[in-house]
């Protein structure tokens, strides 16, 4: 877990990779229940069987939402922004991408950079691009920038 307290400390990371985080392994019981949440039971992430037989990646693949909705965890386990933080905001997303799918039963981590610091009313905006590397991949399943206030 990297410490950083405060906003200057922020700004002087900006442009740099902070933090890369532990591996994540990805199950088919997460798989289920994000279909479940979400409404999407696409076969490509449900029917283990038929996955099987029919994708190149000879299994179930994770939804690339699911994958996305890592970054908030990756974050907060890598990152420790100082007692003095009221409270984070996911501000939304400027651009993602899922280069690689992300097969059951892999194994994820996040490569951390602030990408930048904007000063804003009680608060900072940051800008962390998040790269998802899946174990043994040779292309990131993910690249998000994703904005978080900070006050």
């Amino acid at each position: 877990m990297r410490d950083i307290a405060t906003l200057e400390q922020l700004e002087a990371l900006a442009g740099q990779q902070v933090a890369v985080s532990e591996w994540i392994e990805i199950t088919q019981q997460q798989v289920d229940r994000f279909a479940d949440a979400t409404g999407d039971h696409q076969w490509i992430h449900v029917d283990v069987e038929r996955a099987r037989r029919e994708l190149p990646t000879g299994g179930t693949v994770a939804h690339g939402f699911l994958t996305l909705a890592l970054l908030p965890q990756i974050l907060a386990s890598t990152i420790d922004l100082g007692a003095q933080v009221k409270m984070l905001i996911n501000y939304g997303l400027n651009r993602v991408r899922f280069p690689a799918p992300l097969p059951v039963g892999s194994r994820v981590r996040g490569v951390v950079v602030l990408q930048s610091v904007e000063r804003i009313p009680g608060g900072a905006q940051l800008a962390w691009e998040i790269t998802l590397e899946r174990e043994g991949g040779d292309k990131p399943v993910c690249v998000a920038e994703f904005l978080v206030r900070r006050y």
